[in-house]
């Protein structure tokens, strides 16, 4: 199971991308928070990620990956290229915890994202049904100016 905090939060965004992966449960990854990174490797900022923080939770998606979907899903958040990698973590739902992979940034953390990719993750965390105040926290996030 896959644990999304980006733009695959979205469910209709995530069945365009993996047919064959439903949407299992919503819920929260304690001890880690939503950051940015990887600036140079953004064409429009720095990268969503997450790392860990004991003070800190971000909502989830959880996916039922099927195995045929795992490697467009690599492809798609560029770990297939080493950009990001896949690490276990534990997700807190309404029925229990459950052991879940998710895709971490290899990448220093630091540098704004635009207003594009804030955006883009406040219409995903909205489409899945994620807390009033975690949407619109994502959307007052400070983003990097695009000098127009």
């Amino acid at each position: 199971m896959y644990a999304a905090y980006g733009s695959n939060l979205d469910p209709a965004r995530m069945s365009e991308r993996c047919p064959h992966s439903p949407l299992r449960t919503t819920g929260w990854l304690g001890g880690w928070r939503l950051t940015f990174g990887g600036e140079e490797h953004g064409w429009d900022g720095a990268l969503p990620t997450v790392v860990q923080d004991q003070f800190e939770q971000v909502f989830v998606a959880v996916y039922d990956v099927a195995p045929m979907d795992e490697a467009v899903l690599d492809g798609v958040e560029q770990a297939d290229s080493g950009l990001y990698r896949k690490t276990k973590v534990r997700v807190s739902t309404m029925t229990g915890e459950l052991v879940v992979w998710t895709y971490v940034l290899d990448a220093y953390e630091g540098g704004l994202p635009s207003a594009v990719t804030l955006g883009v993750l406040a219409d995903a965390a909205e489409a899945a049904d994620a807390p009033d105040d975690y949407v619109a926290a994502l959307r007052r996030r400070p983003c990097r100016s695009t000098g127009l």
